[in-house]
């Protein structure tokens, strides 16, 4: 009975963090983070779990006075899980919203069958039987840090498919490819599209601008294998998760740029466009003789942008985000999508949840404009 009082606690003090996150110094943002994203994302598991323990203590006989004091907390928490779930509709609104303002389209219509689905009885990605994975191909010499997973439909895409590379966030110091965003890659894999998720050198040995020139690395590798893999070398879309939302956008604003391309120099790193999820988009080595911003590459010929970010994130603050789309509206000539996410946490992208599942739609129809 004791340890359902103290579960019973722990997800209350998850559930209050989502609602109320704590906004300060990294420390202690990168707890709220932590804590934040899971419960926001993944509220029906919390649920049942509250739930369905709840019925075992009422029938296993009469509650003492330390259970009923526990079912009240568990029904709290589900009031306060219901809020959470009510923030993460709002997605829907504002995906229309985004979408009808800067692209002048609108979401198609879908059924909802499948997607609610995965969203309350499988929300983790682990696989998806629709799709395959060919792991751990190299594009560098760097061992580990230099390979890459490529996913397609099974049994094969038609030829001239485009592409879509993702990097992984982790504050340029951790993280690892397929960590994020694998109900994106899923998704576009599902409709033909070749996903490439890629690994990238981290720490002092990824220091700038080597994780960018590992990045750029990672374009190239795909234009130069186009043929083998049956690819479209024409339409590539770059795409990424905090600190990968970086490279991302570094990679779209600086094609061909010889100081990040030592060896390559002569290859072609332009896209199609970029997808920036919860980004950190600011300077990112200020002592550097080259700028480390993506900021000072803005220009009228920036690629087409989409960038989302939430309400709620205590990593990355919004307002930073909100910041680098006016300064990219002001200067590229091309389309700015900018979608802010109600109750939105960092690290939104790592499950098929009723938030996520949305912003795919918006990703889609993004890409279907740009592309």
């Amino acid at each position: 009975m004791g340890s359902y009082f103290w579960a019973v606690v722990v997800v209350a003090v998850y559930t209050l963090v989502g609602l109320r996150p704590l906004h300060g110094p990294l420390p202690l943002g990168a707890v709220s983070g932590m804590l934040g994203y899971l419960i926001d994302e993944l509220p029906f598991l919390a649920i049942y779990w509250l739930v369905g323990w709840s019925v075992v203590i009422v029938v296993a006989g009469d509650p003492g006075t330390v259970q009923w004091v526990t079912l009240g907390i568990a029904g709290l928490t589900v009031l306060g899980l219901l809020e959470i779930i009510r923030r993460a509709a709002l997605t829907g609104p504002a995906v229309r919203t985004t979408l009808a303002h800067d692209l002048g389209r609108t979401p198609p219509a879908r059924s909802w069958l499948r997607r609610w689905c995965r969203i309350l009885l499988a929300p983790v990605p682990l696989f998806d039987p629709r799709v395959e994975r060919t792991a751990n191909l190299s594009y560098g010499d760097a061992g580990r840090r230099h390979r890459l997973d490529l996913y397609h439909r099974r049994g094969g895409h038609e030829p001239g498919a485009p592409v879509l590379i993702h990097f992984h966030g982790g504050h340029f110091r951790t993280g690892g490819k397929s960590r994020e965003a694998r109900p994106l890659l899923h998704r576009f894999a599902r409709r033909g599209w070749v996903c490439v998720s890629a690994a990238y050198r981290l720490g002092a040995a990824g220091a700038f601008p080597r994780s960018l020139v590992d990045a750029k690395a990672v374009v190239a590798w795909v234009r130069r294998h186009a043929q083998e893999y049956g690819v479209d070398p024409s339409v590539v879309v770059v795409a990424g998760s905090s600190a990968g939302a970086h490279l991302a956008s570094m990679v779209a604003l600086t094609p061909d740029e010889p100081a990040f391309q030592p060896g390559f120099e002569d290859e072609d790193t332009s896209v199609a466009g970029a997808v920036c999820l919860y980004g950190f988009l600011g300077e990112r080595d200020p002592s550097s003789a080259l700028p480390s911003s993506p900021t000072a590459y803005l220009g009228p010929d920036a690629p087409p942008f989409f960038v989302a970010h939430g309400t709620d994130d205590t990593l990355v603050p919004v307002a930073w985000a909100r910041r680098f789309v006016d300064r990219l509206r002001r200067a590229s000539t091309n389309q700015v999508a900018y979608l802010e996410l109600p109750g939105a946490q960092h690290s939104f992208d790592n499950f098929h949840s009723l938030r996520f599942e949305q912003v795919v739609d918006a990703i889609e129809v993004f890409t279907d404009e740009v592309c």
